[in-house]
């Protein structure tokens, strides 16, 4: 019997059979810029939106601010006036530091805020000082806060070096957007952990809280005037709803017979300019300022990934290498700033007040500069990254294999490092050199900073030569250049003639 001849190639039929008689999607091509942005970087909303929507950065800020100074006061030996008082030097910093990064600095409409980060060498200081012969608890508290001032002062240094030098950048020209996809996905993601665990200390304000910020995305759509409200100030909203709430309950009573520990979080009853040298005359210790030294590289990384977030959602081209260098410096030089003035931690890029640019898509420099005013006043109250990878080949095994390792290892080891130190009292690595060890249990507890490293070390190693076009460097190389796009300057450049007062290997 034979067989029956072949079809021939070209009678072979070239669409297949129609199963879906609906409209067909459209292939969308990528887009440089995110659309249905209000106002971009440069562009900006009335003055009495402005100062709405400034409030409400200043309002997410101070979140992180309390969180922090209320974990490290107390087992500094601190009371309540201490944590006042470094609540007030933390806002003023942020404030200064702020406004110094958007005239200044990289120019985008991005917070400085007290950094996680810094924790780790915090609490080896604090324990440091734990078992000294001290009168009292307050003097145990001055004494910790002389010593971080030390180490945040020296260590400032290493920001100022890489950064003004121009290290930082040239590092960033390794980067890709295959790079920047979990990076600026981890940027976001290093919030979950602080998400749900705290909004579950007082459940019953935290879950209507969240409830009504969800809510608010479908109210918006029930009228002109509901989606101008909740497009803008859903959260400035939503506070004042829930704080009116807790106050209901506080003043009727439902926290009365509860735990000290639920009184902190659920009530809402207990809640001097800051100077040099307030504490007292800074201490110097070389392993606490080598400890210091991993935090402020993990700082870096971070607010790298911050950056190129709020770059995407205000609008702007990916901020170039000759910025990100001169930010990183400015960043050393407010750190010197906060180790003269008395901050228990540096500051880093608030990834909380990135994602607020997309909750109200409005992306205003402006915005943010007025927010500092708040700060300084009231010191006398994420997946955005995703959007990068429609520059790369999607169908390439090598970009999803790098993007999916080091997701995977920016979330799973900073999670086993953080929950180690928590059961054990100390981080994984522990040897004799106690800074050693507070350098490599930072750099390893922060998500952005080992999805850089990985993605970095994998992009530039794996057939990187071969898969220019699949990484996605045409598009993105020409940004990373001073003249490289047109539009870099419109985005980038100082203010006034600011440039004309500093060198230009600084700009």
């Amino acid at each position: 019997m034979e067989k029956p001849s072949p079809v021939p190639v070209s009678q072979i039929p070239t669409q297949p059979p129609v199963l879906y008689t609906g409209p067909r999607a459209s292939s969308l091509p990528p887009t440089e810029q995110l659309q249905h942005l209000h106002y971009c970087v440069h562009s900006n909303p009335s003055w009495h939106e402005t100062m709405i929507l400034a409030f409400q950065h200043y309002i997410v800020m101070l979140g992180t601010t309390v969180m922090v100074s209320s974990l490290l006061v107390p087992l500094m030996g601190g009371n309540h006036g201490d944590k006042a008082r470094v609540i007030q030097t933390l806002l003023f910093m942020s404030g200064v530091n702020t406004l110094l990064q958007t005239l200044i600095g990289t120019r985008l409409p991005t917070v400085m805020n007290a950094s996680f980060a810094f924790v780790i060498p915090v609490m080896s200081i604090i324990k440091d000082f734990a078992s000294g012969n001290f009168e009292d608890d307050h003097e145990r508290f001055v004494h910790t806060m002389r010593a971080i001032q030390g180490s945040l002062i020296v260590s400032s240094f290493v920001n100022v070096t890489i950064g003004y030098s121009k290290l930082w950048g040239n590092y960033s020209r390794f980067f890709s957007p295959v790079i920047i996809v979990p990076a600026v996905c981890v940027v976001g993601l290093g919030l979950f952990e602080r998400g749900f665990p705290q909004v579950a200390k007082c459940v019953e304000i935290g879950l209507p809280m969240l409830l009504l910020l969800v809510v608010g995305q479908y109210l918006k759509r029930l009228h002109e005037r509901t989606h101008f409200l909740f497009e803008r100030f859903t959260l400035l909203l939503c506070i004042v709803i829930i704080w009116a709430f807790a106050a209901v309950l506080t003043a009727g009573g439902a926290y009365n017979n509860v735990s000290e520990r639920t009184k902190l979080h659920c009530r809402t009853d207990r809640v001097k300019i800051p100077y040099p040298f307030q504490w007292g005359a800074p201490i110097f210790r070389a392993s606490h300022v080598f400890g210091m030294i991993g935090a402020t590289l993990v700082s870096s990384f971070e607010s790298t990934g911050a950056f190129y977030a709020a770059a995407r959602l205000a609008g702007a081209t990916p901020p170039p290498a000759h910025v990100l260098s001169r930010s990183i410096g400015l960043q050393g030089v407010g750190m010197l700033l906060e180790g003269i003035f008395g901050s228990v931690v540096g500051t880093t890029a608030s990834v909380e007040n990135v994602g607020l640019l997309g909750l109200t898509r409005i992306g205003s420099r402006r915005v943010v500069q007025i927010s500092t005013g708040f700060m300084i006043f009231f010191s006398i109250f994420a997946t955005i990254g995703i959007s990068f990878i429609q520059f790369t080949n999607n169908n390439s095994m090598r970009n999803i294999y790098i993007m999916g390792l080091s997701l995977f290892l920016a979330i799973s080891v900073p999670q086993y490092f953080n929950e180690f130190t928590v059961s054990a009292g100390n981080g994984p690595v522990k040897t004799n050199a106690g800074w050693f060890n507070d350098i490599l249990n930072s750099i390893f507890s922060s998500s952005p900073t080992v999805a850089l490293l990985v993605g970095t070390i994998l992009d530039n190693t794996l057939d990187a030569m071969n898969t220019a076009a699949d990484r996605g460097l045409p598009w993105w190389v020409p940004f990373q250049k001073r003249n490289g796009d047109v539009r870099n300057d419109e985005f980038y450049s100082f203010p006034i003639k600011v440039h004309e007062l500093i060198p230009t290997r600084y700009l």
